[in-house]
C-alpha cells in the first residue's frame, strides 16, 4: 500500500514550526479542537484539554525567542489508510526533550492531530 506522505508531513512540520515558534495560531490549525494530550506524571496519568495546553504555550517565551536551537524530527509515519497516521517525532522546549506520539486523520478540511501522548527528559 503507498499514501502520499507529503501531507501529512506538512501537518507534522506546521506542528513543529508551532511548538518552536510559540505559536498557539499554528498549533490550532494544526490540532483538532477536540484534541487532548496525555502524558505521566508521578506514575498517574494526566489529560490536558487542547485548549488549556494553547493557554499554557502562549505564557511560555518560545524556543526561538530565545534564540535557542532547534531539533525536531520525525522518527516514524505509520500509516494504515489514506485517513489515518500514527507519528512517532522528537522535538524540545529546553530544559525539556520530548518523544510524542501524535495520532492524525485527514478530515474534510486536511490532515488534523486529533490527539497526542508525550513524555520528556529534563536536561540541562
Amino acid at each position: 500500500m503507498s499514501h502520499d506522505r507529503s501531507t501529512v508531513e506538512a501537518a507534522v512540520q506546521l506542528y513543529f514550526d508551532g511548538v518552536y515558534e510559540g505559536d498557539v495560531e499554528k498549533l490550532g490549525a494544526v490540532f483538532h479542537p477536540s484534541a487532548d494530550l496525555r502524558s505521566l506524571e508521578n506514575g498517574r496519568l494526566r489529560v490536558l484539554a487542547l485548549s488549556a495546553w494553547l493557554d499554557w504555550m502562549k505564557k511560555q517565551p518560545s524556543a526561538k525567542a530565545e534564540g535557542k536551537p532547534r531539533d525536531d524530527f520525525i522518527v516514524t509515519i505509520d500509516r494504515s489508510d489514506d485517513q489515518t497516521a500514527f507519528i512517532k517525532v522528537r522535538c524540545q522546549l529546553p530544559p525539556r526533550y520530548f518523544t510524542d506520539y501524535l495520532v492524525a486523520m485527514k478530515l474534510r478540511d486536511g490532515w488534523k492531530i486529533v490527539s497526542k501522548s508525550y513524555r520528556y527528559d529534563l536536561r540541562e
